[in-house]
C-alpha cells in the first residue's frame, strides 16, 4: 500500500500543474481557493522571501496540482513577486494557465495575457468580479473575445463560485493567446536575436527576449547555466547597442505597443455604459490625479488616515485594550499566577519589566494590533476604491528627489501607524535599493502614531512654533538624508510605470477579507519577532548590560545635547518602544525637568533615534543583519548630531 501511494504522490509530481496568473487584487486568491476547495500549502519560492500557495484540482476525475503565484502586473519582473511568477512559468513549460483578470479593467489584464501568449502558453481567460462590471456598467461580449484571442474565455465570480465548472472544463481547451503587437524594426530584429540565442535552452523564448529587453536586469537562471559566456555576451551586447540606437527607454516602448494592440481588441469587444454614480467617482478619479485639484484630496485622505489610524487606533483604542483590558484585568491576573511561584527568575521572565506576557504579548496585542488593524482598514478601502495608484502617482515628482517613486508612500504612510509593519510592506517596492532606502529613513525619521501623539503633546503645550520647527527638522532629515543615501547605497532606482484603474465605491466583504489576510500575515510574522525581542532585553536586564548602557549614555545626553542625566533612561527606553521613549520626555517636562528648549531638542532626536527593537529585527529579517547594524550604527550618532546643533541653534538665539 505504502509503495502504491509513493508512487501515485510520484505521478502527481511530475504532472504538469495548472498555474493561476494574474494582477494584484482580481480576486486570484479568492478563485484558487474555490478551485482547490480551500486545502493550501504555503511555500517559500527559494532565494526569495515571497510565498505561493499550492494545492490541488480534480478535472474529469483527474487530480492536478494548482498553484496560485503572486500578483503581477507584468512578465518583465522588477519585484520578488513578479520575479517568482516569471519563473513557475519557465519551471513548469507544460502548465496550463488560468490568467485572471479583473472585468472592470479588462486592459490591466489582457496586457499580461499578450505576454503570456509572447511566452508561448496555454491559457484559459477568467473574467473574474463579472458581477462588480456588470454593477458598474462594463458589459464584455464574451464570445467575440474568445474569437479574437484564439482561447476560451469564462465570466467568473469566485465569491460565488459562479462560472468555475465552466472554467474547469475550458481548461481541456486551453489555447496560446493570439495577440500579435507590433514592435518597431529596431526591437523586432533584437528580439529576434536574442530569441535565436535562447531558442532550444530554456521555454518561452521570446517572452524572455522581451522581458529582458524591457527592464529585467537578469534572465533566468536556467537560461543562464547554459548559455555559453560568448552567447550570454552577445545578448547583453545586443540590448546595450538597442539602447543606445533609441532615445526613450525601451520597457516604455515595448509596453506602449502592447497597450496599443490591446486598446484596439478592447475597442470592439467592451461596452462601458456608466452611471450618473459611475461619472461622480470617475470625476473623483480624475481630480484627485490633477496637480492643483488633487493637492486638497490627497490632504483631507491624509488627514482622514491621521485621525483613524493616529487618532481613533492609536489612541482610543490603544486605550481601551492596554489601559483596561490588559492593564486592569489581563495582566493583574497573570501576575497574581505567577506570583504563586517561588523562583523569582520564572516570574520575572513571563511577568516582570522585560516579561512575555507583560511586554511583549501586551505590546504585540494591545498597542500594535489595534494601530495595525486600523491601518488594514483604511488601506484596504483605499486600494478597493483605486485611489492608492493615484497617491502613488500624485507623490512620484517629490520622491523622485530623493532616488524613489511614487510606490515608496505606501510604506512610508504605513510607519506612521506602525515602523515595524512598514519594513515588512517595503516587499511592494520593486528595487533592492528603493527597499533599503525607505528601510532606512523609516528607521530614521517616521515617527509612529504612538510616538506621534506623545510628542504633540509636548510641543503643542509649548506653542505652534516649536511644532513647526519639529516639523521642518524631521522633513528636512528626510530629504536630505534620502538624497545622500540614493547617492550611496548602489544600484538604481525603477521607472515609475503604474496602471491607472477606475475609481469605485469599496465593497466591504473585499475590504474585510483583505483586512483578515492581513491580520493573519501579521500575527504570524510579528508577534515571534516581539517576543524574540523582549527575551534579548529581558537577558541583557539580567547581566546588567542596560543599567550600563544608561550610564554610558548619560555624559552625551548632557554634555552635547544639555538635557538632565535622567534623559539617558529614556533613550535607553525608546529602544525598547518610540513612545516609550517619548513619554519618558514627557513626564520630565510636566516636572519642570525639561525646559521648552531642552523638549524640543529631545523630541527631534527621539524621533531619529535608534528604531524600536521589534522594528530592529524586522529590519534583520528583511534586509539582514548586516545591514541592520549598519544602519543603527549610522542612526544613533546622526540623531545626536542633531539634537546637539538644534541645542545649540535654539539656545543661541533665545527664543525661549
Amino acid at each position: 500500500m505504502n509503495r502504491i501511494f509513493a508512487e501515485e504522490k510520484d505521478r502527481l509530481i511530475n504532472t504538469a500543474p495548472v498555474i493561476l496568473v494574474g494582477n494584484p487584487n482580481v480576486g486570484k486568491s479568492a478563485l484558487f481557493g474555490v478551485l482547490s476547495g480551500r486545502y493550501v500549502e504555503v511555500s517559500n519560492y527559494p532565494g526569495t522571501t515571497v510565498d505561493y500557495a499550492a494545492g490541488w484540482i480534480r478535472i474529469k476525475g483527474e487530480k492536478l496540482r494548482l498553484f496560485d503565484s503572486p500578483g503581477a502586473d507584468s512578465l518583465s519582473p522588477v519585484s520578488e513577486d513578479e520575479i517568482v511568477t516569471r519563473d513557475l512559468l519557465i519551471l513548469y513549460p507544460d502548465s496550463k494557465i488560468i490568467c485572471v483578470v479583473d472585468s472592470k479593467n479588462l486592459k490591466r489584464g489582457l496586457v499580461l495575457l499578450s505576454q503570456l501568449a509572447e511566452f508561448g502558453r496555454k491559457v484559459v481567460l477568467a473574467l473574474n468580479m463579472a458581477d462588480e462590471a456588470k454593477i458598474s456598467g462594463v458589459n464584455i461580449d464574451t464570445e467575440k473575445l474568445s474569437k479574437i484571442l484564439g482561447i476560451p474565455v469564462v465570466s467568473t465570480v469566485a465569491t460565488q463560485r459562479r462560472g468555475i465548472e465552466r472554467l474547469k472544463e475550458a481548461l481541456q481547451h486551453a489555447a496560446i493567446p493570439i495577440i500579435p503587437v507590433d514592435y518597431t524594426g529596431e526591437i523586432s530584429n533584437a528580439v529576434d536575436k536574442i530569441e535565436n540565442r535562447l531558442r532550444g535552452i530554456c521555454h518561452g523564448a521570446r517572452g524572455i527576449s522581451l522581458s529582458f529587453l524591457s527592464g529585467d536586469n537578469g534572465l533566468p537562471a536556467k537560461a543562464v547555466n547554459l548559455l555559453s559566456d560568448p552567447d550570454l555576451n552577445r545578448i547583453r551586447q545586443i540590448k546595450t547597442r538597442l539602447e543606445s540606437a533609441i532615445a526613450e527607454p525601451l520597457g516604455f516602448l515595448i509596453a506602449k505597443r502592447r497597450n496599443d494592440s490591446i486598446k484596439s481588441i478592447i475597442d470592439r469587444t467592451v461596452d462601458s455604459g456608466k452611471t450618473v454614480g459611475q461619472r461622480a467617482f470617475q470625476i473623483i478619479g480624475q481630480l484627485s490625479l490633477h496637480p492643483l485639484y488633487g493637492i486638497p484630496v490627497l490632504i483631507s485622505i491624509l488627514i482622514g488616515i491621521y485621525y483613524f489610524v493616529g487618532v481613533f487606533g492609536a489612541q482610543t483604542l490603544v486605550g481601551i485594550l492596554e489601559e483596561n483590558l490588559f492593564g486592569g484585568i489581563i495582566n493583574p491576573f497573570f501576575e497574581r499566577i505567577f506570583g504563586l511561584i517561588p523562583i523569582p527568575f520564572i516570574r520575572d521572565l513571563f511577568v516582570g519589566e522585560y516579561g512575555i506576557l507583560t511586554m511583549a504579548i501586551t505590546y504585540a496585542l494591545a498597542l500594535i494590533l489595534p494601530i495595525v488593524t486600523t491601518f488594514f482598514i483604511i488601506f484596504g478601502i483605499l486600494e478597493d476604491s483605486g485611489y492608492l495608484p493615484r497617491l502613488a502617482f500624485m507623490v512620484d515628482r517629490i520622491f523622485k528627489k530623493i532616488g524613489l517613486n511614487g510606490r515608496a508612500v505606501l510604506p512610508m504612510i504605513l510607519g506612521l501607524g506602525c515602523d515595524t509593519m512598514a519594513v515588512l510592506t517595503t516587499r511592494i517596492l520593486y528595487s533592492r535599493k528603493e527597499k533599503m532606502l525607505v528601510t532606512l529613513l523609516l528607521a530614521l525619521a517616521v515617527p509612529c502614531s504612538a510616538q506621534l501623539g506623545v510628542t504633540l503633546g509636548i510641543l503643542a503645550s509649548i506653542s505652534l512654533s516649536a511644532v513647526l520647527i519639529w516639523l521642518a527638522v524631521i522633513i528636512a532629515v528626510i530629504f536630505l538624508v534620502g538624497y545622500l543615501a540614493s547617492k550611496v547605497i548602489p544600484g538604481r532606482s525603477s521607472e515609475f510605470i503604474l496602471e491607472i484603474p477606475p475609481m469605485r465605491l469599496p465593497k466591504i466583504e473585499n475590504i474585510a477579507v483583505k483586512t483578515l489576510m492581513r491580520l493573519e500575515w501579521y500575527l504570524k510574522e510579528a508577534v515571534p519577532l516581539f517576543i524574540l525581542g523582549t527575551l534579548v532585553l529581558f537577558v541583557l536586564d539580567k547581566l546588567n548590560i542596560l543599567i550600563l548602557a544608561k550610564k554610558m549614555f548619560a555624559p552625551v545626553a548632557t554634555g552635547m545635547l544639555g538635557l538632565p542625566e535622567k534623559s539617558a533612561e529614556a533613550f535607553i527606553m525608546g529602544f525598547l518602544r518610540r513612545d516609550y521613549g517619548a513619554a519618558g520626555f514627557k513626564n520630565m517636562f510636566d516636572n519642570g525637568l525639561l525646559d521648552p528648549v531642552g523638549a524640543i531638542v529631545a523630541m527631534v532626536t527621539i524621533t531619529l533615534f535608534v528604531p524600536c527593537i521589534a522594528n530592529f529585527f524586522i529590519i534583520i529579517k528583511e534586509r539582514g543583519l548586516k545591514t541592520a547594524l549598519l544602519m543603527v550604527s549610522f542612526i544613533i550618532p546622526f540623531a545626536i548630531s542633531v539634537g546637539a546643533i538644534m541645542n545649540l541653534v535654539l539656545r543661541g538665539l533665545g527664543l525661549w
